[in-house]
Order: structure tokens, then sequence, then C-alpha cells
């Protein structure tokens, strides 16, 4: 490379991956007011918080969701270790590494395990709005528990949280997708359905007909839905067990007055489900309807060596549900500020750092004006920021007022403009005046 390309390169303005997108404070303010509100659901729900790697290994992804599945197929972003020569690869989805986290740990060893996750996903598809080559998923799994209780459990966990946000239009969809034994009679069956349509099957389709033939029925191919429609289902495959099953969840749903849609072409994109297969859905987003999905995975745990175990759970996408709201037109809460500090002088710095450090460890959130080369600026300007910062209440450190060893405490935001002097030898006294309202 020439010196001049050299520093071309060098000069080059870089940017962010595509469909890799920056969160920029204005919309992060949205993200932390969904996650707070997540965090404490699962707390009442008494599901605990767990932390697993970003990198994990190729072979758990392709054991634990399938081979012929579009995520291994197409999607993963792999590579090898420079040191090792390991396969790596970004994780595409949380449940795989959890359940790998829960084996490796033994976790399981005293009993089931509720768990939820808050994290980056990394898939490598066409970016388009609620779908990016890195987004957040937030999810539940609950692993060692067999009943239909527990898939229950979840979709109300999820229900609570539509609540807890202000979302309604948001309904849910339910399969069953049955056992080992079931599916399989399901999947000759597919088989020869779709063999006497060969004809109206897109490439796809074929590839796909004898290796994973129950995702033909997730295709979104205009052609093939007749051929689809008329394909042998499920729920007419499912023994006395696995009805029971859907029975008892569709019965506490029931009771808990949760309206669902029996979907019995629902089916998932991973080929670790079993039994309970269930999304909910919107729309409000166009072709990105799904904002919650998940299922019963009983078998993953011993594919992925360890005990058998039972697990069900789902995941949503973040970017997906903040879409949503902002499509309700429902108000996401910005962190609030209590206060902005106006210091005329810089040599009243040191007394106003020493006032605010104290504020903060109250628990009011203030901001100061910071100084530049050319001092501190002007009061005007200084209020401005204030203003524009969104404090309730201005904190004015003027030449009088640290003469006295004072504050003066200005209102912002309740059109009275009213301000009180209040003395800094009794932060105590006056800084409840200070809280938020929110």
């Amino acid at each position: 490379m020439t010196e001049k390309n050299v520093n071309s390169v060098k000069s080059e303005k870089l940017t962010a991956v595509k469909g890799m997108n920056d969160v920029l404070p204005a919309d992060s303010a949205a993200v932390e007011w969904l996650e707070s509100r997540v965090r404490g659901l699962m707390a009442r729900y008494a599901y605990r918080n767990i932390r697993t790697p970003i990198v994990e290994r190729t072979p758990l992804f392709i054991r634990g969701l399938g081979e012929v599945t579009d995520i291994v197929e197409k999607e993963m972003y792999s590579f090898e270790d420079r040191l090792n020569g390991d396969s790596l690869t970004l994780r595409p989805e949380a449940t795989a590494g959890v359940v790998r986290a829960v084996v490796e740990h033994s976790m399981l060893y005293d009993g089931g395990k509720r768990l939820y996750y808050i994290g980056p996903m990394f898939r490598h598809e066409r970016p388009q709005r609620g779908r990016y080559r890195q987004f957040d998923q937030i999810g539940a799994e609950a692993l060692g528990f067999t009943g239909p209780d527990v898939d229950a459990e979840l979709i109300l966990l999820a229900v609570a949280l539509w609540q807890e946000l202000g979302l309604t239009d948001v309904r849910l969809e339910l399969n069953s997708l049955g056992q080992p034994q079931e599916r399989l009679k399901h999947r000759q069956a597919l088989i020869a359905h779709f063999e006497q349509y060969a004809e109206v099957l897109d490439e796809d389709a074929k590839r796909r007909l004898h290796s994973n033939p129950l995702r033909i029925l997730d295709t979104k191919n205009p052609a093939m839905q007749a051929v689809v429609e008329s394909a042998p289902r499920p729920l007419d495959y499912l023994g006395d067990a696995s009805l029971a099953h859907f029975d008892g969840l569709k019965a506490i749903l029931d009771a808990n007055g949760v309206a669902y849609t029996v979907n019995p072409r629902l089916v998932r994109g991973m080929d670790y489900y079993n039994l309970t297969v269930f999304e909910f859905t919107t729309d409000r987003l166009g072709s990105q309807g799904t904002v919650c999905a998940g299922g019963r995975y009983d078998y993953l745990v011993e594919q992925l060596g360890g005990k058998p175990a039972p697990a069900v759970g789902w995941a949503l996408g973040v970017d997906r549900v903040l879409e949503l709201v902002k499509e309700q037109g429902l108000a996401t809460l910005a962190p609030a500020l209590d206060a902005y500090a106006i210091v005329p002088d810089a040599s009243a710095l040191p007394l106003v750092l020493k006032t605010l450090q104290t504020l903060r460890a109250a628990g009011v959130s203030v901001q100061m004006h910071a100084s530049s080369g050319e001092g501190m600026g002007s009061m005007k300007s200084q209020f401005k920021r204030a203003d524009s910062s969104g404090a309730r209440f201005a904190l004015i450190f003027g030449t009088d007022e640290v003469s006295k060893n004072q504050v003066t405490i200005k209102s912002l935001r309740d059109g009275s403009g009213g301000q009180a002097s209040h003395s800094l030898a009794n932060i105590a006294g006056w800084v409840s005046t200070l809280q938020s309202l929110t």
C-alpha cells in the first residue's frame, strides 16, 4: 500500500458496521426504562438474572439449534480463534448458552431454576425495521419443571409485561408440536404430503423436504400457501399425554382471562422445541410482527451433555417492543434531572463541587455547568442550558450566595419562577425540595 493510500485510510471517516447501530442517549433512556421494568417484574416472579458470554463455541449452536435451520445455515457470525483454531460464534440467541451454563455448573442439582437474561445477539441478515444484525433480547427460562403450569407461568409473565408497559395490541398464538415420536409421525406425513406437490415447492422447500420438513410450514412464499394450509397438522398426531399437557396450559390461561388462538401452523425456527410453542404478535410492525416467542425444549439439556431435564422459555426483541411502544404513542420516561448548578465565577467551584457531592449522596440528580477555556459563560447562557437540560430547579451559586455560604434554588418547570435561598450549612434541611416527582 502506498503512503498516499495509507494516509487516505487513516483519514477515512469510520462508521458502524451495517445493521449494528449506536444507541444514543436519547434512545438508550427508553431501553433503560424497559429494562428496569423487566427487572422489577422478573423479581416478582422469582426469576434470577444469568449472564453468559457473547462468544461461544460454534458446535454449541449447531448441536443445539439444528444444522438445517436458517440461523445455523445463513445467519451466524462464525470465525476461527487465532490462538487455538477453535471455531467460535457470536451468539445468535441465548437459550443454548443458558443451557450450556446450567449443565457446566450443575445448576439443577438442587432443583429447578428460573432464570432471565438481557443482552446483545448477532445474526447476519438484511437489516430492516425491527431486525438488525446486532440486537438486544430479553428472555426468561425455567429449567427442571415438567408441567404445563410453568408454561402458563411464563406466558402470564409476558402478559404481565405488556400490561406493565401499557401495550394492548398484542395477540397470543399457541400450538403443540408433541413429543419426539409424535413429531416423527407428523414429519413422515409432511414429507408424503409435500412430495405430492413437488412442482409447487420452491428451492428452499425442496432442500428442506427430507432434512427439516417442519420448517416448510413457516414459509412466506405466497405460491405455497395453499399446499401448506392443506398439510398435516402437529395437533393431529398428539398422544394422550401431549394433549393433556396442552389442555392443562389452556385451562390455566382461560382461568386467568388470557385470550389466545390455537395456530396449528405455528412452528419455531429452532429444532430443540417440543410440546408447547407460542408467539405474541402484532399488526403494528409490518412483516416483523412477532415481538415475543418461545416454547418447551425438554431434550436440549441432555442434548448439550447434561442429565435429562425439562425446560421452557421465551425471548423478546427489545427493538421491536420499543417500536411497538412508540407506535402506540406510549411515553418512556427518561431519567429525571432534579437540578442544574449555575456557577458564574470559577473561583466558587471547590465549594460548588463539595455541595453537589453532598446532594448526590442524598439521592439528588444534579448537573454542573462546566467551565471552558473562556471561563464559565454568562448567567444567561447558563440558564439556557439549565432549561434545555430538563432540570426542575436551578441551583444558583452567585457571588452574593457564595459570600453568605448559601445557594439560591429557582424553579424552572412550574411556571412560577419562584426562588428561595438556603444555607449550605444545613443541606439536610432543604434537600428534599429537590427530589424528583417521578
